[in-house]
């Protein structure tokens, strides 16, 4: 196959320069002229096409960073992603990825807020849950906390069972507190502390979040390092890196915390 085609007068037409002009348009048309024997209306047609398709699709996928965000500040946001970044990906699903890639490792603005980056990335793992093809553990086995049922599975039970994080389950760490960043709440500097996260997709394939403790989010970390660690096991090492004076305040607390993800289907038993 030749990339040399030839125009209306016969004369040769090298495709591949073409395409790369026609190309270069569509991204900068600030930087890059109209390609030879294209007609202006037609080009500004194929590039507003090109360029609403991703602005819609960004928008669609970071609301807030979306509202956060001045008509003109969105625009020229969306308009040097869609200049500089080439997407490895053809698919439509996968630009919010790498839409996280170009914040990362390609822009370099000192006027985006200082959280724009980990405000992006929250509202990626959200959309990432929704449309992930991983399965959701086993719907927990049924307890009863009053006393007038037996308790069918307690967190006594829990102690002797191998645990496992969903895959539908993320633990997340930012410094910014970016589940609660809108129009109303901008902070401008972190705050003393980090922000501890859980993001889950649950039975009935809703997206939700948890905000969680440094321990907690430890412990996880533990679950999902330590392959079939009992659940004691696991409590009785984070209650030993805690150093507390009363490491049975610890585990139980911790136990209990672990029922709770239990029956959000954060967590679940590992099959013996």
């Amino acid at each position: 196959m030749t990339n040399v085609l030839r125009n209306s007068a016969d004369s040769p037409v090298d495709f591949k320069a073409k395409q790369a002009e026609f190309a270069a348009y569509i991204r900068d048309p600030e930087q890059n002229p109209i390609p030879a024997d294209v007609k202006q209306d037609r080009m500004l047609m194929y590039r507003q096409l090109f360029f609403n398709n991703i602005e819609g699709f960004l928008s669609g996928n970071f609301p807030v960073l979306r509202q956060l965000l001045e008509d003109a500040e969105w625009i020229a946001l969306v308009q040097d992603f869609f200049a500089k970044h080439r997407c490895e990906s053809p698919h439509f699903s996968e630009i919010p990825e790498e839409f996280l890639y170009y914040l990362e490792h390609e822009r370099d603005t000192a006027e985006d807020f200082p959280f724009l980056l980990e405000l992006a990335h929250y509202e990626w793992v959200e959309m990432a849950l929704s449309i992930s093809n991983e399965l959701p553990l086993p719907e927990p086995i049924a307890t009863h906390q009053d006393a007038e049922h037996p308790t069918d599975f307690g967190a006594d039970d829990l102690l002797a069972k191998h645990l496992r994080v969903s895959p539908l389950a993320w633990s997340l760490a930012y410094q910014y507190p970016v589940h609660k960043i809108g129009p109303s709440h901008i902070p401008l500097s972190p705050p003393a502390l980090a922000t501890f996260l859980i993001v889950y997709r649950n039975h009935e394939d809703d997206v939700n979040f948890l905000e969680i403790t440094p321990m907690t989010y430890r412990l996880l970390e533990i679950i999902q390092v330590e392959e079939q660690c009992l659940t004691k096991t696991c409590l009785e090492q984070i209650a030993l890196e805690s150093q507390h004076p009363n490491p049975e305040i610890i585990v139980n607390g911790g136990l209990q915390i672990l029922m709770d993800l239990y029956q959000k289907g954060i967590v679940g038993i590992e099959e013996d």
